[in-house]
């Protein structure tokens, strides 16, 4: 594997260096800089969106006829690593980094046709509804209902841990239509618009004090056949293709490789002199330059056609537990400062409502040292959703090791 830059690629990263700088303003760079989630505020990531999509770059992992870019995998990935290095903010990834990719390639002419462009332009804006109360790691376990009646189907049942539901006004549901022996049959993948009668969200408090995810509960809601993607009783094959995105349809090295270079900053005061944190920081750039290198390898290999396939459950086991493990450095270098709650120092990914901000908005040290614990409460997370971690070692010891 070459891991030299070409001429031709090299200077493509400038050119997208340049466009980036150009795009980015100092708002959405103190919301990248701000955000105590892997999900920033609302606001700024759809203001982040519709400059990409200005830029043509909103989507450019997209086939071309749907509105990305004729790219070569090595310029897919160096457009993740000026992005990260620019600071930019994230765009929330339901849309155009998950569902998109089922609706390309499952959907009709006409379902393309109609949400492809409006999750483009931030019109269609969706959520995931996977678990619910008792199915999360089980997911095949799911007992929300979906029965036909007429041209619509009749939902009953809930959703749990459902990311943006106060702001979506889609979700794309896995649903049972029907029920047999194997659980995994009788799954259906719907979208289901949420402005509607029978649909109700019921925000969840994280430990972080934010409100980003929700229940979600359905009583006789309705959508209409014509929003099935796939087959009827047939969703599991399209559930398992989205979550190779969720799970590792992006290059996660470069962002976290700016996290380690922050928190190298940050910490120069409040742990300077101090060599065993300066060895934690030194392990934790060789992790972020392994999966580099995994990274790469990948990405050498779509270059020739080849699938990510099972290796998307190791990248999602090493990109999760590795920020989770930046997150704990960054509390340590916080240190005492870091105690208090202040979510005001940095820009929430949703509402705080139990949080009372100072007249004077004053911060207990210095932002980051504020923002470091929410950072940590929510990488939590991390380790669970798109299938938990303890699942996808399962699945490589089966699918790779043969046991």
């Amino acid at each position: 594997m070459n891991l030299d830059w070409s001429d031709e690629e090299t200077a493509f990263a400038a050119e997208m260096r340049d466009i980036l700088a150009h795009a980015l303003t100092p708002e959405l760079r103190a919301g990248a800089e701000g955000a105590t989630s892997v999900y920033p505020d609302h606001h700024v990531s759809m203001d982040w969106q519709a400059r990409l999509h200005a830029e043509g770059l909103a989507a450019p992992h997209w086939l071309p006829e749907h509105g990305g870019r004729d790219w070569t995998p090595a310029q897919y990935y160096l457009y993740a690593r000026e992005r990260a290095r620019a600071g930019a903010p994230s765009v929330s990834p339901m849309g155009i980094h998950m569902v998109a990719h089922v609706i390309a390639a499952f959907g009709t002419d006409e379902q393309r046709a109609y949400f492809l462009p409006r999750i483009l332009t931030g019109e269609v804006f969706f959520c995931q509804g996977y678990s619910e109360p008792g199915s999360g790691s089980d997911l095949a376990s799911l007992q929300m209902s979906a029965v036909p009646d007429g041209d619509d189907f009749l939902l009953n049942g809930s959703k749990i841990w459902t990311t943006h539901a106060s702001e979506a006004n889609w979700i794309f549901c896995l649903v049972r239509t029907s029920k047999h022996e194997r659980p995994q049959q009788g799954i259906t993948f719907l979208l289901v618009p949420m402005d509607q009668p029978g649909v109700t969200v019921r925000p969840l408090t994280m430990i972080s004090g934010e409100q980003i995810q929700a229940e979600v509960f359905f009583d006789d809601a309705r959508s209409a056949r014509s929003n099935v993607i796939g087959e009827v009783d047939r969703g599991w094959t399209v559930a398992k293709y989205l979550l190779e995105f969720e799970r590792g349809g992006s290059a996660h090295a470069p962002a976290l490789a700016m996290r380690v270079d922050s928190l190298a900053r940050q910490a120069g005061e409040t742990m300077a002199g101090d060599q065993v944190f300066a060895q934690k920081l030194a392990r934790a750039r060789i992790r972020v330059d392994i999966l580099e290198m995994i990274e790469l390898k990948l990405l050498s290999g779509a270059g020739q056609g080849e699938s990510v396939g099972v290796m998307a459950s190791m990248l999602k086991i090493m990109s999760t537990e590795l920020a989770q493990h930046i997150t704990e450095l960054a509390c340590e270098a916080a240190g005492p400062a870091g105690l208090a709650f202040q979510p005001h120092a940095g820009m929430p990914g949703a509402e705080v409502p139990v949080h009372v901000v100072p007249a004077d908005g004053y911060v207990t040290g210095e932002p980051w040292q504020a923002i470091a614990p929410l950072r940590y409460f929510n990488e939590r997370a991390g380790s669970i959703y798109a299938g938990s971690n303890e699942i996808q070692r399962n699945i490589l010891a089966k699918a790779v090791l043969g046991l």
